[in-house]
């Protein structure tokens, strides 16, 4: 059976601008760290894979030393597990807060892959906690328990590395042509198609401009119908899917033909 694997942030909801940057410096702020990363200066932080990896980037001897921390590398680890770890913490109340919603057609679609017996996953290089938290929120309890969860530190190199989309393609036995990712960044992109996966990208706050090449289809979201439609805004279609006014699982299926759609 075909499979539909999404990343978590940016895709599920739009977590990175309202929910990992406040917690980020919310962290930096309780351990009285000499930091605190603005709009612009976290876009840039996004192009490297995992919390944890974006930390050490502060790690200059300059920081290091104003910063007082430790020089020891191992001791230097410990020291950002322990940020880690308390910014996981930050993030997870503001998820269950209930401020940022999830984005317009995961849970439509998600629910509609579920009943027609479709294979559901998020492969992401957030921690595990954030990404079920997120994943909660956006599907709901009782359709999030039918979701695999593939993230964290579970394989050594984080997007754009394919190897989340690799362990989780080997660990659910799946046939690569016939799995579809939803993402939402070029580093996403990049990893899915590096493990052989078809992808579709939804673009998010961060990342509408980046370059998408290789996606067979780029909408600005999946979409949803009234009392509060979203309409889906086609951006790139290859295979002349035509996902209007909203996406539907039949378009996500199509997309595994890799034939152009007549119309």
């Amino acid at each position: 059976m075909p499979a539909l694997v999404f990343d978590c942030d940016g895709v599920l909801a739009d977590t990175e601008r309202y929910g990992h940057l406040p917690a980020f410096n919310r962290t930096f702020e309780e351990f009285g760290l000499p930091v605190r990363w603005s709009d612009s200066d976290y876009a840039e932080k996004l192009k490297v894979g995992g919390g944890k990896e974006r930390m050490k980037t502060l790690l200059t001897p300059d920081f290091i030393a104003e910063a007082g921390l430790p020089t020891e590398p191992g001791a230097l680890d410990e020291q950002v597990a322990r940020w880690h770890r308390r910014k996981t913490e930050i993030y997870q109340a503001i998820i269950a807060g209930g401020a940022i919603p999830p984005r317009p057609g995961v849970r439509r679609v998600a629910a509609e892959a579920d009943a027609a017996g479709w294979t559901l996953a998020v492969a992401s290089t957030s921690a595990e906690p954030s990404v079920r938290s997120v994943l909660e929120l956006a599907a709901g309890p009782e359709l999030a328990a039918r979701f695999s969860v593939f993230a964290g530190d579970i394989v050594p190199r984080k997007k754009p590395a394919p190897d989340i989309y690799e362990y989780a393609v080997d660990h659910l036995g799946l046939d690569p042509a016939a799995v579809v990712v939803i993402e939402d960044s070029r580093n996403g992109l990049r990893a899915a198609l590096d493990a052989g996966l078809g992808c579709a990208v939804t673009t998010s706050a961060y990342t509408r401009q980046e370059d998408f090449t290789g996606a067979l289809l780029v909408v600005s979201s999946l979409g949803d119908p009234g009392p509060e439609e979203t309409t889906t805004e086609v951006l790139s279609d290859p295979l002349g899917a035509d996902p209007r006014p909203f996406v539907r699982l039949a378009d996500l299926a199509f997309l595994l033909t890799g034939a152009p759609r007549p119309h």
